[in-house]
């Protein structure tokens, strides 16, 4: 199994990198800001830089789009997993088209309210994971699997 690991760096990228325990047994890459702390955190995996900002820049989301298509004509992946933010609005839907699963991961410090990135993949989500029971009010076909941290 092939996995594309997206989202901004900082916390976004934090969070996704928890989850070594799953995605260190596959092949992967990793889309972000080409930003210091993701090439020190992920300068021995395969990384593709994005475009930043994202909130509310259309540019950037017009760049970030055709990003990834090419990326992921290119590399393929069976699954997307992402914690936000916006980057993964793009990616999430290209790979929808082309049948790939999506899990999103809702933030830990959302505790009763949405992202605006968690309300716009939530409709073609796979696996859309929160970490509070609250947040099971939000999101209702969400799975609470607790804390990542």
């Amino acid at each position: 199994m092939k996995v594309c690991l997206v989202g901004s760096s900082g916390g976004h990228l934090t969070h996704l990198y928890m989850l070594k325990p799953f995605w260190e047994k596959h092949e992967r890459f990793w889309v972000t800001f080409d930003k210091q702390d993701a090439k020190s955190l992920l300068k021995d995996e395969k990384m593709y830089g994005c475009y930043y900002p994202t909130n509310r820049n259309l540019k950037n989301l017009l760049r970030n789009t055709v990003l990834a298509f090419k990326v992921l004509f290119k590399e393929r992946p069976d699954i997307l997993i992402s914690s936000g933010a916006a980057v993964a609005v793009p990616f999430f839907y290209i790979a929808k088209l082309m049948g790939k699963k999506l899990i999103y991961i809702e933030v830990f410090d959302r505790i009763d309210k949405p992202t605006m990135t968690g309300k716009l993949v939530y409709p073609i989500v796979d696996e859309f994971i929160v970490q509070w029971d609250e947040m099971k009010d939000v999101y209702p076909k969400s799975i609470n699997l607790g804390s990542i941290f």
